[in-house]
């Protein structure tokens, strides 16, 4: 074999190893437990203020009735069977069960098929409640989907109890009580969830670079002063123009090379501690709470299980 020959067959065979090493290499399942564990009460927090006015999101007085959604898909594949669902005391039946299933979701009853039940549910509602949506509800429904791929489950819920107490009397395992072992899942599970969160920065900081108050730098000054927003009167900002326009070209470059600077161990912990502060002053300033606390819960997908297992291992008697 000529030497282009091996050159090309040596940087082949390495690609072909780095790919398998992304995709495959086994994960302890922790990180997506933690996950589990908030976006579950995040989407159980969703459900409870559709059900403070259930019939006027679903009804068929509803705010958008159902004709609307429906002709607002026509040229769509979205679909609920919500849209066909009048009555009043089937609309409450099918709240309170989408609950009771978020509810165990969240604890890790039965997760791998809470997991699933919970995301079909919330996308039935994704569907019906169109023009009554934020992106709380896109990210949560996006989560869910990553998360019942995996076996989330396996920790810090009902199920790895369960499987503790079949394992200690000698009895063997059952699928839906996944081990807490690193598997494959897991982390297919975790590189889908990254992946779609660098797509997400990278179109957010490309369509940034479109809007001309980003390139002069009053963004952030009109998102503090609109009061439709505002939660903290944060106009004082205005005497410190150059805080304004580095705040906004900071979160443009932030948001743009997010996919790229996120995977070195280096720039990991500064573009996290980025995105908390972004979210963090999006959830504080900005009076989108839910939405804020949801980014960040979505980037906690880049802490190594490794961190959470040290973190939460008890600490031997003395």
């Amino acid at each position: 074999m000529n030497k282009p020959r091996r050159w090309i067959a040596s940087y082949f065979t390495e690609l072909t190893t780095l790919w398998d090493r992304f995709w495959f290499t086994p994960t302890a399942p922790h990180t997506l437990a933690a996950i589990r564990i908030a976006i579950g009460l995040m989407l159980l927090y969703t459900h409870l203020v559709l059900a403070s006015q259930l019939l006027a999101f679903v009804g068929t007085d509803a705010w958008v009735t159902t004709d609307t959604v429906r002709q607002l898909h026509e040229n769509d594949y979205a679909w609920s069977y919500l849209w066909y669902v009048d009555s009043p005391a089937i609309l409450w039946t099918h709240h309170l069960v989408t609950i009771a299933v978020t509810i165990c979701f969240t604890c890790g009853i039965f997760t791998r098929l809470t997991a699933p039940a919970a995301w079909f549910l919330q996308l039935m509602y994704m569907h019906r409640l169109t023009g009554a949506l934020f992106g709380l509800d896109q990210m949560t429904t996006m989560i869910t989907m990553y998360l019942m791929l995996t076996p989330c489950g396996s920790v810090w819920s009902v199920d790895a109890w369960l499987h503790r107490r079949r394992e200690a009397a000698g009895r063997p395992s059952r699928w839906w009580l996944p081990s807490a072992s690193p598997s494959i899942a897991a982390n297919i599970g975790t590189r889908l969830l990254q992946l779609h969160l660098c797509v997400i920065y990278l179109f957010g900081g490309v369509s940034k670079m479109r809007g001309e108050m980003w390139w002069d730098g009053t963004a952030t000054w009109f998102a503090v002063s609109n009061y439709e927003y505002q939660s903290m009167d944060m106009t004082w900002i205005v005497h410190y123009p150059i805080l304004f326009a580095a705040l906004s070209h900071a979160t443009v470059l932030w948001e743009t090379f997010y996919c790229a600077l996120v995977w070195p161990r280096l720039t990991r912990p500064w573009v996290l501690l980025t995105a908390v502060m972004v979210h963090g002053g999006i959830a504080l300033f900005l009076g989108m709470i839910t939405f804020g606390v949801t980014m960040i819960i979505a980037n906690a997908i880049f802490i190594p299980p490794a961190i959470l297992q040290t973190l939460c291992r008890r600490q031997p008697k003395a």
